[in-house]
């Protein structure tokens, strides 16, 4: 009996716990679903609240608008004076867009001199600033062992050339064999083959000029090893007879930048801007900077001019001949709108502002181009015009 009241305890225990179990993983599930539907909801709630946000200022400015308008309807010039402004009445004009890059000066001839053969440096006989001339010798490589060299093939080409000499008097009286005297001119033309080939590596072993010019750079010093492979030069040699300007314009500008373009050059150490043309126009696109070289002939007579000086470029690519164009501080912006300007009209004697929406072109230094909306003649407000609004009185001379 004991026994069986027991296993009636132990299966009453069991139910009820399984119960317990069954009731704590619904409650899970449900507060986990309870749970994504609260962030779904703040979501949904952010939203919409910007979306609301949005509209409301929308109608905030249509409605500062009107009522504007209505206080001006209501109120008399005699209640409410008239705004003071400014204006301009607009023409037609010439309208350009420049490219502006910075470049820099350059000789016409700019030469890194390296010398064509190893050697030890042993003197230089010019000095920076000094103006030499094509073929000048400008320092000289130690080159004693071929020189001694030399000494040697003409020794022996004395006594062969007597050989020879020799060999060819007897073959001219028939005297001896064709091979011996053969033998003896060949000889003579191979040594005289050799000391040419020598007396070219002595000359090799002296630096000098390619070019007229000027002397701006010696980087090697007496003593010093100098070699071809070298990545620094031995001279550098500058003529500057003609100077250029020479600038890295972007790849986007390839297809409207040629040969013959104008182009503005400011020069900030002498304070003077000149106009040359675009005397070169690289059809290669550097593929590390993706940019392609322009070049500039430099016709001014300016002296003065520096290898690597300052310079700022500014090419046109772009021009108008007749066209409306104002400076970018008077177009204003409406969010629903898009651009305009205020324009001055004189109605039954009252002067008013009225906006006149616009589409802008290029702007370049400051200046826009008009592309529609204002016409030759029309009247624009150009100091005055940050707080007014449609249909509001003013007064301008």
């Amino acid at each position: 009996m004991v026994l069986l009241n027991l296993f009636i305890f132990a299966g009453q225990f069991l139910k009820n716990n399984f119960l317990i179990i069954k009731f704590f993983s619904h409650m899970k599930k449900l507060i986990f679903i309870i749970g994504i539907l609260l962030i779904a909801t703040a979501c949904k709630t952010g939203s919409d609240n910007k979306t609301k946000l949005e509209q409301l200022k929308k109608q905030r400015e249509k409605l500062t608008e009107q009522i504007n308008q209505l206080e001006n309807t209501l109120q008399t010039s005699d209640e409410k004076p008239a705004t003071p402004v400014n204006t301009e009445i607009l023409k037609k004009q010439t309208f350009f867009h420049y490219i502006e890059v910075q470049g820099k000066i350059d000789g016409n001839e700019n030469i890194a001199i390296s010398p064509r053969s190893s050697g030890v440096v042993l003197r230089i006989v010019v000095k920076e600033g000094d103006h030499v001339r094509k073929g000048q010798l400008l320092a000289e490589l130690d080159a004693e062992v071929l020189k001694q060299a030399l000494k040697e093939l003409q020794s022996s080409l004395a006594y062969v050339t007597d050989l020879y000499n020799k060999q060819k008097a007897l073959w001219d009286q028939k005297i001896g064999s064709e091979v011996q005297y053969l033998t003896a001119k060949n000889q003579m033309e191979s040594l005289q083959n050799k000391i040419a080939t020598t007396e070219d590596q002595i000359k090799m072993s002296n630096i000098t000029s390619p070019i007229d010019g000027t002397v701006e750079e010696i980087p090697i010093k007496v003593g010093q090893m100098a070699s071809p492979s070298s990545p620094q030069p031995a001279f550098r040699i500058i003529n500057f007879s003609k100077a250029k300007v020479v600038a890295e314009v972007g790849e986007a500008y390839s297809a409207k930048i040629n040969t013959g373009d104008q182009v503005k050059i400011f020069l900030p150490d002498f304070n003077k801007e000149l106009e040359e043309r675009v005397t070169f126009a690289s059809k290669y696109i550097n593929p590390t900077n993706r940019t392609f070289t322009v070049e500039a002939e430099l016709n001014s007579g300016i002296n003065e001019y520096r290898a690597n000086m300052i310079a700022v470029v500014r090419i046109k690519d772009y021009s108008n001949p007749s066209v409306i164009a104002i400076p970018q501080n008077y177009i204003q912006s409406s969010r629903d709108e898009g651009q305009y300007v205020f324009a001055a009209s004189a109605d039954n004697g009252k002067k008013a502002a009225h906006k006149k929406f616009i589409k802008a072109g290029s702007t370049y230094n400051g200046l826009t181009e008009i592309l529609s909306g204002l016409n030759d003649g029309d009247r624009i407000i150009t100091a005055g015009y940050k707080d007014l609004y449609d249909g509001q009185f003013i007064d301008y001379k």
